[in-house]
């Protein structure tokens, strides 16, 4: 792309200064020859003295002559020696002008994102988060309160009703056997005690009926 703009620019160039100077000479060439044939016979008018045939022949000649070569050679020339500066000088004004550029754009491009994403992010995460967290902690914990719930009153009645079973079996078991030693110990007492009472009882009386 370069390559072709440097190659347009040098042949409008080549063209405009060979044109210009064509123009130039052809004037210059026209103005002598008038010139000339005033000064050599001045005594015979110009439009019938044969200088005035030579003039405008060079200078038709000289202008065809000169702005071929010069539109040739300045085209080859202003073609290399625009090529070579152009690159040259474009490659590093491009250069400089990029680097520059760069370092504005990622200054500026640093500063503007970081505050544009700062507000924008602040806001729209404090939106975003407050509306999903408030849904997704209603519908979250409703749901696992529900399951947790549910869980734990089934896990509770279960354990309750293990540990009643078992505790009641236990009480059961432990008033039966406190129950049994109980009698036993009562049935044993009162055996002791009646044959004592019995014994000295029956002996009072004995006593008091034998000695009537």
């Amino acid at each position: 792309m370069l390559l072709i703009i440097e190659i347009n620019l040098s042949i409008y160039l080549s063209s405009c200064l060979s044109a210009i100077l064509s123009i130039y000479l052809s004037i210059l060439s026209i103005y002598l020859s008038i010139y000339l044939s005033i000064s050599i016979h001045p005594s015979i008018h110009p439009s019938i003295h044969p200088s005035i045939y030579l003039s405008i022949y060079l200078s038709i000649y000289l202008a065809i002559y000169l702005s071929i070569y010069l539109s040739i050679y300045l085209s080859i020339y202003l073609s290399i020696y625009l090529s070579i500066y152009l690159s040259i000088y474009l490659s590093i004004y491009l250069s400089i002008y990029l680097s520059i550029l760069s370092i504005y754009l990622s200054i500026y491009l640093s500063i503007y994102l970081s505050i544009y994403l700062s507000i924008y992010l602040s806001i729209y995460l404090s939106i975003y988060l407050s509306i999903y967290l408030s849904i997704y902690l209603s519908i979250y914990l409703s749901i696992y309160l529900s399951i947790y719930l549910s869980i734990y009153i089934i896990y509770l009645s279960i354990y309750l009703s293990i540990y009643l079973s078992i505790y009641l079996s236990n009480l059961s078991i432990y008033l039966s056997i406190y129950l049994s030693i109980y009698h036993l110990y009562l049935s044993i007492y009162l055996s002791i005690y009646l044959s004592i009472y019995l014994s000295i009882d029956l002996s009072i009386y004995l006593s008091i009926y034998l000695s009537i």
